[in-house]
């Protein structure tokens, strides 16, 4: 009875029985990921976003859906990078993000990730179109916050001390000590990157001839310091990721004193970017799963705008101004983007049977 039993279930089931017998499919073994947050239309062919070029010049051809995700994932099967498009913001990169490192199709445990998007830049470091490698990320929206008209001032102290209304979160005044995480040592505020990755990524780019043009040179002036002054350039400096889109001098002096707080001195604050400690938190946590190698991880942003007004304008007019294909070095800063960054991603797999198994420092 049991064995007719047993074939009566197969033939009413052959599919089943096909499907069962079937070997699973291989993960596609991924070289590099390249990571860009926003494209303006489609992914090729118009008005481009961050997405674009690499897609164009990469040959990534192959589309592969990606319901998990902000948008359909592209490839280039005979080169092994991957292109994501994660979405504007933290939440919408650290949701895409995760799900592609869940994602069974997929071998990530030997692939470099590569943020490569613009950013609005402190003309103390760098100039438009410039592009910089970052070793520190800073997380800029978690924190209490008061309204900058009631910060106290009825002292001479107050007014030392509440340089700002915005408060690390857990604490009781601006840049309280001793800074120390709340949550097991870890509030998702900080990401060091590894050191030697990002200096081999800086040293093999940083004489790099980067895009200028006219006006890029008289919107230099525009600003004060040399190296607002200089023509674009490869430099390396710290990225400050918030949500907020903010803009202008009292908010740049608070991005520099933030990042110095949170990283101990450590940091200096260059570019302000939107997702990438989004970014850096899912494959932080990947990571630990055994997806991921963490120190595989670079980030570079390059320069679209100042993060603050002209000489003689206000932070409301500039940033009034100031918005994404409008922005003073859009262009020259996407194509800084793909031209410094492709030559790290097409290192890493050329030389693949090395870089494969050894990090470059």
């Amino acid at each position: 009875m049991r064995l007719l039993t047993t074939l009566f279930l197969l033939a009413m089931s052959p599919c089943a029985f096909s499907q069962a017998a079937e070997t699973p499919q291989k993960p596609l073994e991924i070289k590099v990921v390249v990571l860009s947050m926003f494209e303006q239309g489609a992914d090729k062919g118009d008005i481009p976003g961050e997405y674009q070029f690499w897609v164009e010049r990469q040959h990534l051809d192959t589309v592969l859906p990606f319901p998990a995700g902000y948008h359909d994932l592209r490839l280039n099967p005979k080169t092994g990078v991957l292109g994501i498009l994660t979405g504007v913001a933290t939440a919408r990169a650290t949701a895409s993000v995760m799900a592609l490192g869940l994602d069974p199709r997929f071998d990530l445990t030997h692939a470099y990730f590569l943020v490569a998007g613009i950013a609005g830049i402190d003309p103390n470091m760098g100039s438009l179109g410039s592009a910089v490698w970052s070793d520190w990320i800073i997380d800029g929206d978690q924190a209490h916050e008061i309204d900058a008209r009631e910060i106290p001032n009825a002292t001479e102290a107050d007014r030392k001390l509440w340089t700002t209304g915005y408060i690390p979160l857990g604490k009781s005044t601006p840049y309280e000590q001793p800074r120390k995480p709340r949550f097991n040592g870890d509030d998702g505020n900080i990401y060091h990157l590894n050191t030697g990755l990002v200096s081999w990524a800086f040293n093999l780019t940083k004489d790099i001839q980067l895009p200028d043009n006219t006006q890029l040179a008289t919107r230099r002036m525009d600003y004060e310091g040399t190296a607002a002054h200089r023509p674009p350039f490869v430099l390396r400096g710290d990225n400050l990721s918030a949500s907020t889109y903010w803009h202008g001098k009292l908010m740049n002096q608070w991005a520099r004193d933030w990042v110095k707080y949170e990283t101990d001195g450590k940091g200096t604050y260059a570019v302000c970017g939107m997702e990438d400690t989004g970014t850096l938190q899912s494959l932080t946590w990947l990571a630990k799963a055994g997806k991921v190698d963490i120190n595989r991880v670079l980030v570079l942003r390059t320069a679209s705008n100042y993060d603050q007004q002209a000489i003689g304008t206000t932070a409301a007019q500039s940033i009034s101004a100031t918005k994404v294909g409008k922005y003073s070095a859009y262009m020259p800063a996407l194509d800084s983007a793909y031209r410094v960054g492709h030559v790290v991603v097409d290192d890493l797999v050329t030389n693949w049977a090395t870089t494969r198994d050894q990090i470059p420092q």
